[in-house]
């Protein structure tokens, strides 16, 4: 008479389970990876004009005016599109133009190593204030009187280029040598990336003294 295995004590049990889990885990990573290929895809401007607002918009976004709301259904505060806004003196920025300004601001933000000090979309460093959703910090108004700028846009060019004659806290923003199309490349990467749905993130952007819904 044969003795009985118990089934924990059984390795065929182990290797059928760990095939099936192994199996489970590689359709979730195939399904998780094109649920954020989707997620992330970057959305056009055919898109915008009707209204479609893609978590990561069109980059004639910049033709348009950006607000951070509190969205109750969701906790917590989303990027809003408005209405057309002026930005640097036009509206009316074409797809390929947004984008080569974007790029532009992108490759400025990496040759000026901003990460070294700053955060972007959760990565680099924490010296410096996160600028993730930087463009809608409501303290650049404070900047454009005491520059006598009349956009926000030309206050932060302006601070790009000359930050150490616009200390803005206690961690003054050495001069990094900015050049004007530089600034102008990374105001608008700026404004696209507030554009971007984080899911709230940074957490207490929207709740920091002097910040949107501040309290």
């Amino acid at each position: 008479m044969s003795k009985k295995v118990s089934v924990w004590a059984d390795g065929r049990f182990w290797q059928r389970s760990a095939a099936w889990v192994t199996g489970v885990a590689a359709m979730l990573l195939i399904w998780l990876t094109f649920d954020t290929m989707g997620q992330i895809q970057m959305g056009t401007k055919a898109e915008l004009d009707q209204g479609i607002t893609k978590r990561v918009p069109s980059p004639t976004v910049i033709n348009h005016k950006i607000t951070y709301e509190m969205n109750d259904k969701r906790g917590h505060e989303t990027p809003v599109i408005g209405e057309k806004e002026k930005f640097f003196g036009r509206d009316d920025y074409s797809e390929e133009e947004a984008m080569a300004l974007l790029n532009l601001g992108k490759l400025a933000s990496q040759t000026k190593n901003c990460m070294n000090c700053h955060t972007l979309l959760g990565n680099g460093a924490y010296y410096a204030p996160d600028l993730t959703k930087a463009w809608l910090d409501p303290n650049w108004e404070s900047y454009m009187l005491r520059m006598g700028k009349e956009t926000k846009e030309e206050a932060i060019a302006e601070f790009l280029q000359h930050p150490s004659d616009n200390p803005s806290n206690e961690r003054m923003m050495p001069n990094l040598g900015v050049t004007a199309e530089e600034a102008k490349g990374l105001v608008a990467f700026l404004k696209h990336m507030s554009s971007i749905d984080t899911n709230g993130f940074p957490r207490n952007f929207g709740k920091i003294e002097g910040g949107i819904h501040g309290r």
